[in-house]
């Protein structure tokens, strides 16, 4: 008799765990088929059509009963992770109604495969205290699996990415080890292109005008933070000159304005970055020039005239009821206290906002950020390309994304590392033809 591995890809993305499962199956020569995968994004639902050519593509989850899902072998799931409510439970645990997790959680039951990955953010492990981590795993435990759970970083898979993610694997016979020995260590220079169109904005114009191409490895650019590893608006006068006397208040100010300190004396709630009068200014302020000095407020005007500061109000985090009638806490212009002068910030502002180390490793990529990463090509500056985004997630070189960047980036910065995913595979599929003996997985039918 012969058969295969079937599994089944739910909030299947770009089928990352799909590509890591059947990965699996090649190395240990065991046939594998995919017999149903959930997707909801559009875009996304494309990408995979092409890829793994699969037409029959279903949506939204909570819509399909667990009589229209085909039996198999192997649940595949990144979920979303979502707080559990505490009404109506029992022995302290959490209720998963309403939650994504009970999608999975009643075609588990329904279904019984032999075994299932999850994967998720590493941010569940503390969510809600832990209880959320805790009501999943007793849930998969009271539906008979034997469950592990780890938090896994790609750097160990030969990865050049810092990126971290829980890993829960259970199966109905043994439980599996998630300990592995680490890889040979990767890093960015491993997976850049080369020879790719370069940026010429103004932005990168200024940047290369005024450091060298070693001098930017790994630089930030950003005007929310301090430190020889960050590139400021007024380091390279972006928004206008700025004389030496300016650049050393600005990066004062740029310390100051968060100590908390100043949060006491305007009687608000510290956040991070508050706007302080030229009184509060003259305390730390110290330049050596002396007529600078004395025209501080010459300065400070000029640097709002230019856009590198903003004068306004203090905010204090106030109660409030929105439309929906909700309690809610935000932040608001304190008008009864004086306007002060802040620093005008946000990584948004800037095209860029970092220019990758090809000797080191990417931070944890998210969708929102991977459009603002830059690299070093040659002797100009360039954003990273889907291809080398493809391979911080270890996609294999044939997998294609025929999409304009932005959209491709969103879709990579929420699908999952494909090695780790194979070798935590790889455990499942062991342990099933373990159990299995007598079944031949060498062909499976079409």
């Amino acid at each position: 008799m012969t058969n295969c591995i079937r599994f089944i890809d739910l909030f299947a993305g770009i089928g990352g765990m799909r590509q890591g499962l059947e990965k699996a199956c090649l190395s240990l020569r065991v046939s594998s088929k995919c017999v149903f995968t959930s997707e909801i994004k559009k875009h996304a639902i494309a990408t995979y059509q092409e890829n793994f050519q699969d037409n029959n593509i279903h949506g939204n989850i909570t819509k399909i009963s667990t009589k229209e899902i085909p039996d198999h072998d192997i649940l595949l799931a990144g979920f979303p992770c979502q707080p559990f409510s505490s009404a109506g439970t029992r022995q302290g645990f959490l209720d998963t109604r309403g939650t994504l997790f009970f999608e999975i959680e009643r075609i588990l039951e329904a279904k019984q495969p032999f075994g299932f990955l999850l994967e998720n953010v590493e941010g569940l492990v503390k969510h809600d205290k832990g209880r959320t981590l805790a009501t999943i795993i007793s849930k998969l435990e009271q539906l008979n699996y034997e469950v592990s759970w780890k938090v896994i970083n790609a750097q160990d898979f030969s990865i050049p990415q810092d990126r971290k993610r829980i890993y829960i694997v259970g199966n109905k016979k043994h439980p599996v080890s998630l300990n592995f020995f680490k890889q040979e260590t990767a890093t960015l220079k491993d997976i850049f292109e080369t020879n790719k169109e370069v940026l010429k904005t103004e932005l990168t114009t200024k940047i290369l005008a005024n450091y060298s191409i070693a001098d930017l490895y790994g630089k930030a650019i950003k005007d929310k933070r301090g430190g020889k590893d960050n590139i400021h608006s007024w380091d390279i006068e972006l928004k206008g000159e700025v004389s030496k006397s300016q650049k050393i208040l600005l990066n004062q100010l740029l310390k100051e304005r968060r100590r908390k300190i100043w949060a006491e004396k305007k009687g608000i709630k510290w956040m991070d970055g508050m706007p302080l009068t030229i009184k509060e200014i003259l305390i730390f302020y110290n330049s050596s020039n002396l007529f600078e000095s004395n025209n501080l407020q010459t300065m400070l005007d000029d640097l709002v005239n230019k856009g590198y500061l903003k004068f306004e109000h203090p905010k204090d985090l106030v109660e409030c009821v929105n439309s929906n009638g909700k309690v809610i806490k935000r932040r608001e212009y304190r008008e009864d206290l004086p306007k002060g002068y802040n620093i005008i910030v946000g990584k948004l502002s800037f095209d860029i906002s970092k220019i990758l180390d090809p000797n080191g490793f990417a931070p944890t990529l998210v969708a929102t950020d991977m459009n603002k990463l830059a690299v070093v090509d040659g002797e100009g500056l360039r954003k990273l390309t889907i291809r080398e985004g493809l391979r911080l997630f270890g996609f294999p070189e044939e997998y294609q994304i025929n999409l304009p960047v932005a959209k491709a980036f969103d879709l990579l910065g929420n699908t999952v590392v494909v090695p780790i995913v194979e070798e935590i595979s790889k455990r499942i599929i062991i342990q099933k033809l373990i159990a299995t003996p007598n079944q031949n997985y060498n062909l499976c039918p079409v």
